[in-house]
C-alpha cells in the first residue's frame, strides 16, 4: 500500500479547548518518553485521550503489547473539555433513530449503549479507578414550550425496546424534583465521572502492564505485508500488527468520513453548593430542546451546565463567544433550578465531532487492512469511547461482531 499522510494541520490542544474545566484532581498525568529507537508492538494507538486510554487498557488486558503515541500531553485535549455525563441515551432519540434505520436496529443500538455504561461501571470498580465515578439516573425533560406528546412517543418506543425509562408528567416532575417542565423521562443506568482522572488512571493501568507511552508526532503510515509502519517527526518508526487512530476531533485527511462535522459547545461549573440546593438523587438532566442543554453535579457539589452548541469549527471564534455563553448558561441554570448559586468557578468550551444519526464512526479505515479509527462521538463521548475500545479489540483479534457496520466510517448518511 502507498504511504498515507497523517496530517493534522498542526492542530494543538488550544485549538480543541478554551477556558478551564474543573477536572484532574490530584492525580498526576502519566509520564511519556521521547522516541529513542524504532520498535515493534502488537497494537499502536495514536492519541492519548480517553479513547486511546480505554483502548490501551483493553488491549493490554488481552495480553497484547501496546504503544500509545501522542505529540502532546495525554488527556489535555478534548477529554479535558468533556462534561463526562456517561449516558446511554444517544443524541438522536430512539424515535429519530427508528425513523432512520427501523425500530429493531435502533433499539439494538440503544441497548448496546446501555450495556456500554454498565461495562464502564464494572471496569472502574474492578480496577478501583480513582475518578469520582458514580452511577446516576437521567432526567430527559421537555423544553419549557414543548408539548408532552414529544416524550410520550419516545417513552412508548423505549418501553417496546425494554429500555429502563419511566414517564413523568408535569405534576410528578414538580413534586418529586422541583423542576417546572411539561414532562420528563426518568431512566436509570447512566453515570458520571471526572474524565481526566479516568483517562490518566487507565493509562497508568496500561503502563503497569507494559504499555509504552511515546511522545512523538505520527506523520505517515504505510502497510507492508503483515504490519503497519508509523513514521514520526523523528528518524525512528513504530511497527505494529494493527493501528488504532484515536485522535479525538482532529481527523487525518485520509479518513474524513462524509458524515462527520465539527461543532462547538460551552460549559460552566458553579462554586460548591450547599447540599440542600441540589436536586434529588443528583440525576443527569438534559433538555429536549434546541439548543441542547444539560446539567450534572460533581463530587464536591458543584453544578455543571453546558450546551448552547453552534456549528463553529474555528477555535478563535469559539473562544471569543465564551463570556457571552457564560451569561446565557447562568440564566438558564436559574431558569431550570432557581435555588442554585450561579457564581461561576470554571468556564470552558471545546470542539466536538458529530454525525447526522448521532452514532459514532468506528471501524476499519476504508482501503486499509490494519488501520482502525474511532471518531464522531457527539454527546456520548466516553460511552462511545468504551464501545470503540471493545470494537478495536474485536478488530485486532479477528472477532468482529455482526453489527460492526452500524458504526462503519463509510456508512451512507441516513
Amino acid at each position: 500500500m502507498s504511504t498515507a499522510e497523517l496530517s493534522f494541520e498542526h492542530t494543538t490542544h488550544r485549538d480543541l479547548v478554551g477556558g478551564k474545566s474543573p477536572w484532574g484532581g490530584l492525580l498526576q498525568r502519566p509520564p511519556g518518553a521521547t522516541l529513542q529507537e524504532s520498535f515493534a508492538v502488537d497494537v499502536a494507538i495514536v492519541g492519548g485521550g480517553i479513547t486511546g486510554a480505554l483502548a490501551a487498557e483493553r488491549m493490554t488486558g488481552l495480553g497484547l503489547s501496546v504503544a500509545l503515541i501522542d505529540r502532546e500531553k495525554p488527556g489535555l485535549g478534548s477529554t479535558a473539555a468533556s462534561t463526562a455525563m456517561l449516558q446511554w441515551e444517544i443524541d438522536c432519540t430512539l424515535t429519530e433513530l427508528s425513523a432512520f434505520y427501523g425500530f429493531e436496529r435502533a433499539a439494538a443500538i440503544y441497548r448496546r449503549s446501555l450495556a456500554a455504561v454498565s461495562g464502564l461501571a464494572q471496569l472502574a470498580s474492578s480496577l478501583s479507578i480513582p475518578c469520582d465515578f458514580h452511577p446516576r439516573s437521567t432526567l430527559y425533560v421537555a423544553g419549557p414550550e414543548q408539548e408532552p406528546h414529544i416524550l410520550t412517543e419516545e417513552f412508548e418506543l423505549r418501553r417496546r425496546a425494554e429500555l429502563p425509562s419511566r414517564y413523568m408528567n408535569a405534576g410528578a416532575l414538580a413534586s418529586q424534583f422541583g423542576i417546572n417542565r411539561p414532562a420528563a423521562l426518568r431512566s436509570p443506568g447512566s453515570a458520571e465521572a471526572d474524565p481526566l482522572m479516568l483517562c490518566w488512571a487507565l493509562l497508568n493501568v496500561a503502563r503497569s502492564r507494559g504499555a509504552r507511552l511515546v511522545e512523538a508526532t505520527a506523520t505517515h503510515f504505510h502497510e507492508e505485508g503483515g504490519t503497519a509502519v508509523i513514521e514520526t517527526d523523528g528518524r525512528h518508526v513504530v511497527e505494529a500488527r494493527h493501528v488504532l487512530l484515536a485522535t479525538g476531533y482532529v481527523m487525518p485527511h485520509f479518513v474524513m468520513p462524509k458524515q462527520h462535522s465539527t461543532a462547538s459547545s460551552w460549559a460552566i461549573a458553579t462554586v460548591p453548593q450547599q447540599q440542600e440546593r441540589l436536586w434529588p438523587d443528583r440525576s443527569l438532566i438534559w433538555e429536549a430542546a434546541e439548543p441542547y442543554l444539560y446539567l450534572r453535579t460533581t463530587f464536591d457539589n458543584r453544578i455543571i451546565i453546558g450546551g448552547e452548541d453552534e456549528d463553529i469549527a474555528d477555535p478563535q471564534q469559539r473562544d471569543t463567544k465564551l463570556p457571552h455563553k457564560i451569561e446565557i448558561l447562568r440564566q438558564k441554570l436559574l431558569d431550570i433550578w432557581p435555588s442554585a448559586d450561579p457564581t461561576v468557578s470554571h468556564a470552558w468550551c471545546g470542539a466536538f465531532g458529530e454525525t447526522e444519526d448521532g452514532l459514532p464512526l468506528i471501524g476499519r479505515v476504508p482501503g486499509t487492512k490494519r488501520i482502525f479509527a474511532a471518531y464522531g462521538y457527539g454527546g456520548n463521548g466516553i460511552t462511545f469511547s468504551y464501545m470503540a475500545a471493545h470494537l478495536a479489540a474485536a478488530f485486532v483479534t479477528g472477532k468482529e461482531p455482526a453489527w460492526f457496520e452500524d458504526f462503519a466510517l463509510d456508512r451512507p448518511a441516513p
